[in-house]
C-alpha cells in the first residue's frame, strides 16, 4: 500500500499515557468516534460522531474512518482528536473520569461561511438493542423554535436535560451542562437499522471564523461477563502450516528505518520478509539497459539500498516477496496517478504495447538480485492492483499478466513465482476469480495473497482460505494491520485499543485463513512497533511498546507447526490453535477483549505435563508466568482482561 511519512510530535511518552487506572477506559478512535467506555475490561459499547448536517437534513457528513484527514493526542487521561468536515473544522476532547465515566468537549470552528440546518454529536445504537421506549430524556419538555420540518425518519424531538438509554445488558447516562434539543431519527445503514440521537452543538450556520462548543458528559453501567471460559482443542485434523510471522521492509525514510529494522531483526523471529522492487528508478527509460548501468555502478542509490535489504533477509534465511509499487513511464497509460484523480480512480494500467519490455525489466532486477546480491525471489506482484497503488489491473489483466510473465520467468530459468491477488484489502476478492478459474494461470501461481486494511468479516475471510484450499497453494497476508491511514496521527500506536485491535485480527487471521505468514506494515520507522529514537518526533531514547511485544510473542510461534481446530465457549475471546503432533509442539494463542475470567482448556495430549504461558497487555511485556500444569489432557489458567495470551508446549 502507498503510505506515507509524516512527522508528529507524540504527546506523551508510552509511561505517561498509561499513568493510573482510569486511563483508557474511554475508548476513541482517531477520526472522533467514541465506542464505548470500558469497565473492569468489559466494554459498554455506545458509539458517538459528530456529524454535519445540511439543510433541511438533505446531506448528512459524519466522522469516520478513512473519510477525513484527522490528528489524534493523548495528553494524561484526555485523548483528543482534531478533524474537520468541510469547512466546518471540530476539536473533540474525550477525558476520563470516575470509574464508567467520561467527560466530551466539542469545539467548532467555521473556517468559510456554513449553510447548514446545524452541527450535531451524535450517539448511533443498533435498533436491535436500543427501541424508543429505552430511549428516556430527562426533564423533557417539547422543542420549541425547531426549524426545518421533520424528515419521515424522525420519531421526536424535545429539550432535555439529559438522556437515559437502557439495554439488556449495558445503561448509558449522557448529561448536558444544560439543557438542550436532543433529536431521535431512525435510520438505515449496512449495519441494519440503527436509532440516532442527535443534540446540536450547533444550530443554523457559521459565518467564517465563527465558532461553538458543548460539552456533555456519559456516564457508562452494566453486566460485566466473568463466567468460566471452556477451549476445546482438536489435536486429530490438521490444517495449512504456519511459517511464522513476517514483516514488510520497504525502505522509505533513510534517516529512521535503519534502527527499527536493526531491532526488529535483532529482537523477533521474522519468518518472511516483503521487499520493494524500486522499478521506476531500475529502468526509467525503456531504451535503457538497467544491466550495464549496474556493471558501470550507476544504479540509482535507492536501487541499491532496497537490494541490500533483500540481501540482508535472505543471509538469515528468510523467504522474499518482490513487490512493485511506482511503474516507469514507459511501461504504463498516461502520466503516472500518484494519487486518486477527482473521479476517485488511482493508479494506472499497464501499457499493452510494451508487455515484452516490461516483462524482460522486471525478469533483469529479479536474475541481477539473484547473480549479484544472491537472493532467490521467492513471489512477485504488483502492490494492490486492484486499486492501482500504483499499477492498476482488471482481474482479466492481473490474470494476463500471471500467465505472460509467469511463463517469461520460467523461460528464463527464473524460480520466482507470481502472487495471485495481494490485493488492497479482503473486500475485492472478485478480483483473483479470472486467474482463479484459468488452468493456464495455475502453474504460475506460488501463493495467494492479501491485505488485512479491510474486510473483516468472518464470510469473507473465509473466501480467502477457499480459494488456497482449491488451489492447494499457501495463503499469505502480505500486508498486516488495521488502520491504513494511521500514519497520519501515529500516537495511536500507543493505545492499548490500538495494540489490541492488531493482534486481535491477527488471531482471527490464523484461525478463519490459516495463512503461511502474516507479514507487519512495516518493521521500518513507517508504522513502526517502536517508540523513541526521533520517531515521530519522540526524542526519548529507543523502547518497545505494546504493539511490538503483541508481535514478538505470535513471531515467536515455534516453526513447523500447522492449524488445528479449537472452539470456545464465551464471547469477546478470540483464539487460534497451531500444533504438530509428531514433535508433540503446541502453540495456543488466545486474546481476551474483555473481563478477567477463569479459563480451562481440554482436548491436549494426555501425555503432555505442562505449558509455558505468556502475557502481553498494558502492563506486562510478553511476561512468563508460572507453568500451566496439564492433568489427563486439560489445564487451568486465569485469562487476564485485556490480555493476549499465548500457551506453548514446553518441548
Amino acid at each position: 500500500m502507498k503510505k506515507g511519512y509524516r512527522a508528529a510530535i507524540l504527546a506523551v511518552a508510552m509511561a505517561a499515557a498509561f499513568a493510573n487506572d482510569a486511563t483508557c477506559q474511554a475508548e476513541l478512535e482517531p477520526w472522533g468516534n467514541l465506542r464505548g467506555i470500558r469497565i473492569d475490561g468489559q466494554l459498554m459499547a455506545i458509539e458517538t460522531g459528530i456529524r454535519l448536517v445540511g439543510k433541511d437534513w438533505s446531506s448528512i457528513n459524519a466522522s469516520a474512518k478513512e473519510r477525513q484527514r484527522p490528528l489524534f493526542a493523548r495528553e494524561g487521561n484526555a485523548q483528543i482528536v482534531t478533524s474537520h468536515l468541510d469547512s466546518l473544522y471540530f476539536v473533540e476532547r474525550v477525558e476520563d473520569r470516575e470509574k464508567g465515566s467520561a467527560a466530551v468537549q466539542v469545539v467548532l470552528t467555521a473556517k468559510a461561511d456554513i449553510d447548514m440546518n446545524g452541527a450535531y454529536f451524535c450517539v448511533d445504537l443498533p435498533a436491535s438493542e436500543f427501541t424508543e421506549s429505552s430511549i428516556q430524556l430527562v426533564d423533557a419538555k417539547p422543542a420549541a423554535g425547531a426549524g426545518s420540518q421533520p424528515a419521515a425518519s424522525e420519531l421526536g424531538r424535545s429539550t432535555a436535560s439529559g438522556v437515559r438509554l437502557v439495554a439488556a445488558h449495558r445503561q448509558f447516562e449522557l448529561g448536558f451542562e444544560e439543557p438542550g434539543l436532543v433529536i431521535v431519527r431512525k435510520e438505515t445503514d449496512k449495519r441494519g437499522d440503527r436509532m440516532v440521537l442527535y443534540m446540536p452543538v450547533q444550530s443554523g450556520g457559521l459565518h467564517s471564523g465563527d465558532g461553538a462548543n458543548r460539552r456533555f458528559t456519559i456516564k457508562a453501567s452494566g453486566e460485566i461477563d466473568k463466567e468460566p471460559v471452556t477451549l476445546v482443542l482438536n489435536p486429530a485434523l490438521s490444517g495449512r502450516s504456519f511459517d511464522g510471522f513476517g514483516g514488510n521492509f520497504r525502505l522509505q525514510n533513510p534517516a529512521m528505518d535503519p534502527q527499527v529494522i536493526d531491532y526488529c531483526l535483532k529482537n523477533m523471529r521474522v519468518a518472511w520478509g516483503r521487499v520493494e522492487m524500486p522499478w521506476a528508478l531500475w529502468q526509467p527509460d525503456k531504451i535503457s539497459d538497467p544491466i550495464d548501468s549496474a556493471k558501470a555502478g550507476k544504479l540509482n542509490p535507492r536501487v541499491v539500498k532496497a537490494m541490500e535489504m533483500a540481501q540482508r533477509l535472505g543471509k538469515m534465511g528468510i523467504p522474499i516477496i518482490l513487490s512493485a509499487w511506482f511503474p516507469p513511464r514507459w511501461a504504463i497509460v498516461g502520466s503516472p496517478a500518484f494519487r486518486p484523480r477527482a473521479d476517485g480512480v488511482w493508479g494506472n494500467p499497464l501499457n499493452k504495447d510494451n508487455m515484452s519490455e516490461i516483462y524482460k525489466s522486471i525478469a533483469d532486477y529479479i536474475d541481477y538480485l539473484h547473480s549479484h546480491y544472491g537472493v532467490e525471489v521467492k513471489y512477485f506482484s504488483f502492490n494492490e492492483s486492484d486499486l492501482g497503488i500504483n499499477v492498476r489491473q482488471t482481474a482479466e489483466e492481473h490474470d494476463a499478466l500471471i500467465k505472460g510473465l509467469g511463463a517469461y520467468l520460467a523461460g528464463r530459468g527464473i524460480k520466482t513465482k507470481m502472487l495471485l491477488g495481494d490485493n488492497s484489502d479482503a473486500n475485492s476478492y472478485s478480483f483473483i476469480d479470472a486467474a482463479l478459474s484459468d488452468a493456464e494461470a495455475r502453474p504460475y501461481i506460488g501463493a495467494i495473497s492479501f491485505h488485512s486494511w479491510r474486510g473483516w468479516e468472518k464470510e469473507t475471510l473465509q473466501k480467502w482460505a477457499a480459494a488456497a484450499t482449491r488451489l492447494d497453494l499457501p495463503l499469505i497476508v502480505a500486508e498486516g494491520s488495521i488502520d491504513a491511514a494511521a500514519w497520519n496521527y501515529p500516537a495511536i500506536f500507543l493505545e492499548p485499543t490500538y495494540a489490541m485491535d492488531e493482534i486481535n485480527l491477527y488471531i482471527r487471521l490464523l484461525s478463519i485463513c490459516q495463512p503461511l505468514s502474516i507479514l507487519q506494515w512495516q518493521l521500518t520507522s513507517d508504522y513502526s512497533p517502536l517508540v523513541g529514537g526521533g520517531l515521530f518526533g519522540n526524542n526519548a531514547p529507543l523502547a518497545p511498546t505494546q504493539r511490538f511485544w503483541n508481535l514478538k510473542q505470535l513471531a515467536s510461534t515455534p516453526k513447523g507447526l500447522a492449524a488445528m481446530p479449537i472452539t470456545i465457549d464465551r464471547p469477546d475471546i478470540t483464539c487460534a490453535a497451531l500444533g504438530n503432533n509428531g514433535k508433540r509442539q503446541f502453540a495456543i494463542h488466545l486474546v481476551n477483549t474483555g473481563a478477567e475470567r477463569e479459563t480451562t482448556l481440554k482436548g491436549l495430549p494426555k501425555k503432555l505435563k505442562s505449558l509455558r504461558i505468556f502475557v502481553t497487555d498494558k502492563e506486562s511485556a510478553m511476561k512468563e508466568g508460572a507453568p500451566v500444569v496439564v492433568t489427563e489432557g486439560e489445564a487451568h489458567f486465569i485469562l487476564g482482561a485485556g490480555s493476549f495470551t499465548t500457551l506453548v508446549t514446553a518441548e
